[in-house]
């Protein structure tokens, strides 16, 4: 969009940011799906990530994603990222993150944005886009989620949106605690949901048809999917949880190719493993577009294993960017630009 030039700069706080999504889960859904159509059509730029990590501490990093789309979103800018696992038991959140939104125009920044939530947010769409269409049965009822943090909130939060009856869930995490806490708050988000906490993960595997794995794991520790229900559909949101063998055996959906086989992920292992990717049967853009069917015959399960793409951050700042415009959100920085050099 064409905006006019000044010299003003939004910041919005993560209140401002969590009351501009509160209720928008359709909307989410709806900017996260183009953002991914737009990408499969080649109407998007993304460099490469960049990875700042610290030595003697590999659960922990800071991440930069750049990224560009065309294709009505006309909107660029650079997320800064950070996961520090072991802040939880400093009583503060696992990840931090902080958004800059640029004008495709002049290239200033628009907007300043706390950009854990709209990380979170676009996250649990994507999860939720991905079960849509990978289970498209509009019956669901029961749900599995691996990991009780707030990336699995937030899944349940958006598969409630596009699966209504959504009523039984399957929990486990490490620690039973937060097992018990996720219960405790999920149960807000619609009245009659029944929590099963589960001492075993396996049981958690078995007992739903959609699973959504969330965990802070660094490498695979789930070596086999058996008895899993029939069609299952696992939301490998992690990325890092299974072994080569389960990935290999399974139909493998991605959001892209190259950004998801890296890093030690599971589907870069299964690649390494193998040789090449022809086990990554689709992307979900190629789903979206109409390109790629919904299922491969043949095979148990699906994994559908998002990399979580700088331009779903950067399409949904853009959407708060103009409902903060025109709700008058958050809070205006003027004069944040020197003045011209001429003019000194």
């Amino acid at each position: 969009m064409s905006e006019a030039i000044n010299d003003d700069l939004i910041l919005l706080k993560g209140e401002d940011v969590r009351k501009l999504l509160a209720g928008r889960e359709k909307d989410v859904l709806s900017v996260v799906g183009q953002a991914y159509q737009a990408h499969d059509q080649g109407k998007t730029a993304m460099p490469a990530d960049s990875y700042l990590r610290f030595p003697g501490r590999e659960r922990e990093r800071i991440i930069s994603k750049v990224a560009w789309l065309g294709e009505g979103f006309n909107a660029a800018g650079i997320k800064w990222i950070a996961s520090f696992p072991e802040n939880v038991d400093r009583g503060i959140e696992r990840a931090s993150a902080t958004l800059i939104l640029n004008s495709t125009e002049t290239g200033r920044p628009l907007a300043l944005m706390e950009s854990s939530l709209i990380s979170a947010k676009r996250t649990a769409a994507s999860a939720a886009l991905g079960a849509q269409q990978l289970y498209p049965e509009a019956g669901l009822r029961r749900v599995g989620m691996v990991g009780c943090g707030l990336i699995n909130f937030e899944i349940l939060r958006f598969l409630l949106a596009v699966y209504p009856g959504l009523s039984e869930i399957d929990l486990f995490d490490l620690d039973p605690s937060r097992g018990r806490q996720f219960a405790e708050r999920a149960a807000s988000l619609k009245p009659g949901l029944s929590f099963n906490l589960r001492s075993e993960m396996g049981s958690v595997i078995t007992a739903s048809p959609v699973v959504s794995l969330a965990t802070t794991a660094v490498v695979p520790h789930i070596d086999s999917v058996q008895g899993c229900q029939p069609n299952a559909v696992f939301l490998h949101i992690s990325l890092r949880d299974f072994t080569p063998e389960v990935m290999l055996s399974g139909d493998n959906v991605v959001d892209d190719r190259d950004k998801v086989a890296s890093n030690q992920t599971s589907v870069h292992l299964a690649e390494q493993q193998c040789g090449d990717r022809q086990f990554i049967r689709a992307s979900i853009g190629e789903i979206l577009n109409g390109d790629a069917a919904q299922h491969a015959t043949g095979r148990p399960y699906t994994i559908y294993s998002p990399f979580g793409l700088g331009i779903l951050d950067i399409a949904l700042a853009n959407h708060l960017y103009g409902l903060a415009r025109q709700d008058q959100v958050g809070t205006s920085i003027e004069g944040f630009f020197p003045t011209p050099w001429l003019d000194r």
